[in-house]
């Protein structure tokens, strides 16, 4: 009966060890994943701040999506750099900074949201979705929105309204 115990003892050790080992390694690999993730995206914000064309855009997938503040600003990869390149030539670029950044997900797919400031726009949020491919980690589609705080939103609505009305008339 002891050597039964021993036995079943042993094995509940190994399982215990084996589980927790596991454990570790996710634990690692979400926080590699984690420093990579946000390595990705602070890269992001500076190569655009520089006006660094080949690497702010080697940080998107082939299939990539792009959404700006304007509702006609949704853009292909290829559709957004065409809009880029003129503007990163001339050594002009966006800078904005980071607040605060969340991420959420597992696996091979993350998604994150930012706060983020703009000198001109003030505080917007930087929406998006990263995938880890086998040169990394790249962006599949990231959008940006502007924050209109509560108090406005209904005045920065009519005027929005009253825009695209006027914009619709011949």
């Amino acid at each position: 009966m002891t050597r039964l115990y021993d036995k079943a003892v042993a094995s509940t050790l190994c399982l215990l060890l084996l589980l927790g080992l596991s454990l570790s390694a996710k634990a690692d690999e979400s926080a590699t994943d984690r420093v990579a993730i946000n390595a990705l995206l602070d890269g992001l914000h500076r190569d655009a701040a520089q006006a660094q064309f080949a690497s702010y855009f080697n940080r998107y997938t082939d299939d990539a999506v792009f959404l700006g503040t304007d509702k006609s600003e949704r853009w292909t990869l290829s559709e957004f750099k065409a809009y880029a390149q003129p503007v990163f030539a001339e050594g002009r670029g966006w800078t904005y900074h980071v607040i605060e950044r969340h991420w959420e997900g597992s696996g091979a797919t993350r998604w994150f949201d930012e706060v983020l400031h703009n000198d001109k726009l003030g505080h917007c949020r930087g929406t998006g979705v990263v995938v880890r491919t086998p040169a990394g980690w790249r962006i599949a589609h990231y959008a940006l929105t502007m924050l209109i705080p509560n108090s406005i939103a209904a005045e920065v609505g009519r005027q929005t309204q009253e825009v695209e009305q006027n914009n619709a008339q011949p």
